[in-house]
């Protein structure tokens, strides 16, 4: 059997990722995948430094490949490891394991597309989210856009209202099934 396309939900913090990875899911009746650092730190109270930096990317990458198992032709990933190492960079710079980085990039690769939610919608505070000005929004916005383009990877914008974003992320991903048959 073929590997299931991979469909990542990407994007800064507060972008609708989650809600939208699981209306596709939905959608489409395939799998998807929670960000795993949300656990790890409801798990922690909160208190993570970098030396859970590992720990955290090999939980990511065990949640993506448990969903990617259960999947027939495509799984949803309510971010994905790429997301890991761009968080790690902000918040503990230089202290992001290299074969984090390596697999990062492998997985990128073999993702079939980003779907790239801009920070157009609402910030909603929660005690795991930081940067809630719209000009910070506005930076981590074009430094997840950079890190895609900057690789070369397949993306389609997600921008508009909340039914705006899943029309255009149920488009994008009908189109992108309809051509892997």
């Amino acid at each position: 059997m073929a590997e299931p396309l991979r469909i990542v939900v990407f994007g800064a913090e507060s972008t609708g990722k989650t809600t939208l990875a699981a209306a596709l899911a939905r959608y489409f009746g395939e799998p998807w995948a929670p960000e795993f650092v949300r656990e790890f730190w409801d798990a922690r109270g909160g208190d993570i430094s970098a030396a859970d930096l590992d720990a955290i990317g090999r939980g990511q990458i065990a949640s993506e490949d448990r969903a990617a198992g259960a999947a027939r032709r495509a799984v949803f990933l309510d971010t994905d490891l790429l997301t890991c190492m761009l968080w790690n960079d902000l918040l503990f710079p230089g202290q992001c394991p290299e074969p984090m980085r390596l697999e990062a990039d492998a997985r990128a690769r073999r993702t079939a597309i980003y779907l790239l939610c801009d920070a157009d919608v609402p910030f909603v505070a929660d005690p795991q989210r930081c940067f809630p000005e719209r000009a910070a929004r506005e930076r981590a916005r074009s430094l997840w856009r950079a890190a895609l383009v900057s690789r070369g990877l397949p993306m389609v914008e997600i921008r508009g209202s909340w039914a705006e974003r899943e029309a255009t992320a149920v488009a994008a991903v009908g189109e992108m099934l309809a051509r892997s048959r």
